[in-house]
């Protein structure tokens, strides 16, 4: 299920991911169904596409507000090749402190640069070759570790790069139409996400102004490992040619705040440092 949500909060902040979490289940109950959902999801992907709302991801004018300007990019920082593409990504892609103290690197910890996942006809995600619009994309792989009574929380942060921001405006909408597609999916042998409530929120919209376009998931995550279902949440972002997306999939003894503050802090990192990386310098 998906909603468009309007809602209060700062830049990068914390209350405003938490709020969502909270209306969306006091105001979205009534989930998709099923136990499940993210390959990409261990990566990235989702937006929009409410009623009432212009889902005209054609670079442009659509009906809902603008972003505030907030920052001013520098035309010749923004990557117009694979190698300042990947040079990127190295510079704004989370690490184990993005996310605060007690997160370690998973093994395998970076993916593979020539894959892209993409969901099946049958909702289960594969490993491609990235799409034509991709100059690059990595995902890194990072764990908070079991201690005494409480699982392991898997955690992932993903950044691509779109030759174009129309590019990166498409793989937002083109998520959400796999989470309606797919309200059931397996992210791969043994793991599956599914009861997804979504929001989204277009930039100027509840002063969301850290991206163009924010969408946020939630649902239950199981597995042949750590059993559940437990809490899932995941995010992603969208600011030019670039989308930045955070995975929290919980365990045993494990709370959802818990998982929601470590994905939002390393959202917010990862969006900080890319207007960083390229905006205007005076």
């Amino acid at each position: 299920m998906t909603c468009h949500v309007p809602l209060r909060g700062g830049r990068f902040a914390l209350p405003l991911a938490l709020t969502l979490v909270a209306v969306l289940l006091a105001g979205c109950s009534g989930a998709a169904d099923g136990p499940e959902k993210a390959g990409k999801r261990d990566a990235s992907a989702s937006t929009s596409t409410s009623a009432g709302t212009s889902t005209d991801r054609g670079g442009g004018a659509g009906a809902g507000p603008s972003p505030e300007k907030t920052f001013e990019p520098d035309p010749d920082r923004l990557p117009k090749t694979r190698a300042e593409a990947r040079d990127f990504i190295d510079r704004v892609i989370a690490g184990p402190d993005s996310f605060g103290p007690g997160v370690v690197k998973r093994s395998p910890y970076e993916s593979d640069p020539a894959t892209w996942p993409v969901l099946g006809e049958d909702c289960v995600w594969q490993q491609r070759k990235p799409a034509p619009s991709v100059l690059a994309t990595l995902t890194r792989s990072f764990e908070v570790p079991a201690e005494a009574g409480k699982g392991p929380v898997r955690l992932a942060a993903v950044v691509t790069v779109h030759r174009t921001r129309q590019d990166a405006t498409w793989e937002m909408a083109e998520s959400i139409e796999e989470s309606m597609r797919c309200p059931t999916q397996q992210l791969r042998e043994g793991e599956q996400i599914g009861s997804m409530v979504a929001g989204a929120l277009l930039g100027g919209e509840a002063t969301q102004n850290s991206s163009e376009d924010s969408l946020t998931e939630l649902g239950e995550y199981r597995s042949s490992e750590l059993g559940g279902p437990h809490h899932y949440f995941w995010q992603q972002a969208q600011t030019l040619q670039f989308t930045v997306a955070v995975t929290g999939k919980g365990a045993k003894g494990r709370t959802e705040r818990e998982i929601d503050e470590l994905v939002v802090q390393a959202q917010g990192a990862m969006l900080a440092r890319l207007e960083s990386t390229v905006e205007k310098q005076s």
